[in-house]
């Protein structure tokens, strides 16, 4: 009866096509649909609550961001139990990359519900996989940890990579972005700006730097992980800006 009043409310909602979708790709109806609406607010489509504040789906982005990459070193650390850390920490990024996360988006056709300002929805680069992972966010607060690392796992991990194609796949940021430097004479560098934690727990903050600007900053368990995030967020600012000419970071 209560799966009945569910199909029957969700039947004459104005959000059932996202309620179809999801059901359709994933498996699941959303419990509260507000989170995944927001999921896919971008920045630009923000909306003015009381006090000045503007909600989007900045901050289910971070939660995302984090989710994912939790459930992405625990499934590596289990498939790969002779590896050592370095390839642990590559291949995760391979997984959790911004280009990845882009092409992820519009193959499960979640940027259908993307809502943006005009002005940036053909230029904005990273926006799909920006959405990606606060839809990752709203999955962890609308249905917990377990079950969101079960479709991380079963539903996108399992169908979408291929372990052994991407253990071939070059997906080196940091020598593409010193690579770029080189060639157009930039002056491309790294710089640790803080640490959290302790021992294994131990958090490293780092900055990209092209010319002493900061183009993209990275964090992650190690200092190498934390400069492949800084680069990726550094190339994906330089496509932004059309200065991306000699290297392409995908």
């Amino acid at each position: 009866m209560f799966n009945l009043l569910k199909e029957i409310r969700i039947r004459f909602s104005s959000d059932r096509e996202m309620y179809r979708t999801l059901k359709n790709i994933f498996g699941f109806y959303p419990e509260n649909i507000f989170l995944y609406k927001l999921a896919f607010r971008h920045r630009s489509a923000a909306t003015e609550i009381i006090g000045g504040s503007r909600i989007s789906n900045e901050r289910l982005e971070f939660l995302g961001d984090a989710i994912l990459d939790a459930v992405v070193a625990d499934y590596m650390f289990k498939k790969f139990p002779l590896r050592d850390e370095g390839f642990l920490t590559e291949m995760r990024s391979k997984v959790v990359s911004r280009s990845q996360l882009n092409k992820l988006c519009l193959k499960l056709g979640l940027n259908n519900f993307i809502t943006a300002g005009s002005e940036l929805h053909s230029t904005w680069r990273s926006i799909n996989g920006d959405a990606f992972e606060a839809f990752i966010g709203a999955l962890y607060l609308d249905k917990g940890y377990n079950f969101t690392r079960q479709i991380i796992i079963q539903r996108i991990i399992n169908v979408y990579f291929d372990m052994e194609t991407l253990m071939s796949t070059d997906f080196n940021f940091k020598s593409k972005l010193i690579e770029w430097g080189q060639r157009e004479k930039r002056n491309v560098t790294f710089h640790t700006t803080g640490e959290t934690g302790t021992n294994h727990n131990r958090l490293y903050l780092v900055d990209a730097l092209i010319d002493s600007e900061v183009f993209g900053r990275g964090q992650d368990f190690s200092i190498k992980g934390a400069e492949q995030q800084a680069s990726e967020k550094a190339l994906t600012r330089l496509r932004e800006e059309n200065l991306l000419t000699t290297v392409d970071p995908s």
